[in-house]
C-alpha cells in the first residue's frame, strides 16, 4: 500500500473536563490515561493527537476514545488528513518552531 498524505489521518481530541470533586478528578484521570494507553500524545494541555495510517484505522481509535468518555465535561474529536496537518504553523512566543515529522511506521508482510 502506497503512503498517501490524503489517506493518512490525524485524530485530535480536545477536552474540558470538570475537576471539582474527587470523583471528577478520577473520571478525568481515567479518560486521560485511557486515550494515552491507546497511543495518543499530548499536543497541548487538554489536546491530544494520534497518527493513523488510514481512515479505517482512525475509526477504531475514535471508537476507543468514545468508550472511555467521562460522564461530565466537553470532549471534541477531530480527524484531519496528513496533508492538512502538514500545513500547521506552531509558535513558541513569536518564534516559529519546526513541526516534528510523523512517526515512521513499519509494515510487516
Amino acid at each position: 500500500m502506497k503512503l498517501d498524505e490524503y489517506r493518512i489521518m490525524w485524530i485530535l481530541v480536545f477536552f474540558d473536563l470538570p475537576t471539582d470533586t474527587k470523583k471528577d478528578i478520577r473520571n478525568y484521570t481515567r479518560f486521560r490515561k485511557g486515550i494515552m494507553k491507546d497511543g495518543f500524545d499530548m499536543f497541548q494541555f487538554s489536546i491530544y493527537l494520534r497518527h493513523c495510517m488510514s481512515r479505517e484505522n482512525s475509526d477504531v481509535h475514535v471508537k476507543r476514545v468514545k468508550s472511555v468518555l467521562p460522564p461530565k465535561g466537553h470532549v471534541g474529536i477531530l480527524r484531519i488528513t496528513d496533508k492538512q496537518f502538514g500545513e500547521i504553523e506552531i509558535f513558541y512566543g513569536r518564534k516559529k518552531e519546526e513541526v516534528k515529522p510523523p512517526p515512521q511506521q513499519l509494515e510487516l508482510f
